[in-house]
């Protein structure tokens, strides 16, 4: 185990689930281990009593014990943050980094950066709380840009009593979740069992299940650049440092070129991505994101063809020549000029990246520039994915 990446994590001291769930999601990553400090939660409401439990100076002590056994990341395991503020918790985060001198995060911040990777805009929330708390968590991340749809709670306030939910009990939850048309569910508590039941779920309802134990792991892994594929706990750990990394990409793009919207389509079957849903999109305000609603062959456009066979960026002012894109991209999404750039893999045509302007222009030289170094980065992404070599956790 020497040389390995360990994960520190505060973890609210009536929490049961958290450690074992961790524990199960870790055994495909021996290289990997988690080491645990705890806090005193016992209860979950708006109250001042409530809401001193996550006092900082209480979490400074933990960390300091977990700086001891020289961790390389640390993570506040619970999801305060989520009513409390997200301030709050990247105030928390700097101040862990100050004391243990390491990346850290927080359930919260996780579940923020989930959002974004897989393209969250609507949300269903599934939690264990009572009333107030689900307003306050709805009205915190309406603020960060992510409306909550559609939600189903528990109305418990004991912190020990969430862990007692049933498979059965939270399968209802979730899927109650799932009734709106929703980007994602979240089930956030980090002392519910909603790990295990993520990936049947997620086939079942055709869209991420974003467990808060799940997130926090997933989180860390990344701050330590010790992530890679683990199969088995659903689309965030098997692909979400893969979409993660290529939004960042999309959105550096994005305000490289100016254009109206950026989308990363890859056909990485191992990770379940496929180019009819974009693994990644950036969009300027007021654009619609293209998200899984355009729904085409994309390996039959012509325009996909022509890049196939050329290697070679398509580069289109306008729509006046031979190829075009789908009616639908032009008349529903109000696109009238693009670049095509191609992906390969192992000498093949693993996927594109589509720039999309909202009126005609001539497209520079340093658009181009960008979108060929854009190009470079999405394929180290799919070398780094061949370098790891595998699956890590449970196939089935």
């Amino acid at each position: 185990m020497s040389g390995g990446t360990r994960i520190g994590m505060l973890t609210p001291s009536s929490n049961s689930a958290l450690e074992p769930e961790t524990y199960r999601m870790l055994t495909g990553l021996p290289e990997v281990s988690a080491h645990f400090a705890r806090i005193p939660v016992t209860h979950i409401d708006l109250g001042a009593a409530a809401t001193a439990q996550f006092d900082r100076a209480t979490m400074a002590q933990a960390c300091a014990l977990l700086a001891d056994a020289r961790v390389d990341v640390v993570a506040w395991n619970g999801t305060s943050g989520s009513w409390l503020g997200p301030d709050r918790d990247r105030e928390l985060a700097a101040a862990l980094t100050e004391i243990a001198g390491v990346p850290a995060t927080t359930s919260t911040l996780a579940l923020l950066s989930a959002f974004r990777a897989v393209g969250v805009r609507r949300l269903g929330l599934a939690t264990p709380y009572t009333d107030p708390v689900v307003g306050a968590i709805a009205a915190q991340y309406a603020r960060h840009g992510v409306t909550v749809a559609c939600e189903t709670h528990l109305n418990i306030t004991d912190n020990e009593a969430f862990a007692r939910v049933g498979p059965d009990e939270l399968d209802r939850l979730i899927r109650g979740a799932a009734t709106e048309q929703v980007d994602a569910v979240a089930v956030v508590c980090t002392n519910l069992h909603g790990a295990p039941l993520a990936a049947k779920l997620e086939a079942e309802l055709g869209i991420p299940v974003l467990d808060s134990v799940t997130v926090t792991l997933w989180h860390a892994l990344m701050l330590a650049d010790a992530d890679r594929p683990v199969a088995g706990f659903g689309s965030l750990l098997l692909s979400g440092g893969l979409r993660f990394r290529l939004t960042d990409i999309a959105e550096r793009l994005l305000g490289a070129t100016g254009a109206a919207r950026v989308t990363v389509r890859l056909d990485v079957p191992e990770l379940g991505l496929s180019v009819d849903r974009p693994g990644a999109e950036s969009a300027r305000a007021g654009v619609p994101p293209l998200g899984a609603d355009l729904v085409v062959d994309q390996r039959a456009l012509d325009t996909v063809a022509w890049i196939a066979e050329h290697r070679r960026p398509l580069v289109q002012p306008d729509f006046s020549g031979p190829l075009s894109p789908p009616d639908v991209l032009r008349t529903g999404y109000g696109v009238r000029a693009q670049m095509l750039g191609p992906v390969l893999r192992r000498e093949a045509l693993a996927g594109w990246l589509s720039v999309h302007s909202g009126h005609e222009r001539e497209w520079s030289t340093s658009d181009l520039a960008a979108l060929d170094e854009a190009v470079t980065a999405t394929r180290d992404e799919l070398d780094r994915i061949d370098r790891v070599g595998g699956l890590a956790g449970y196939p089935d």
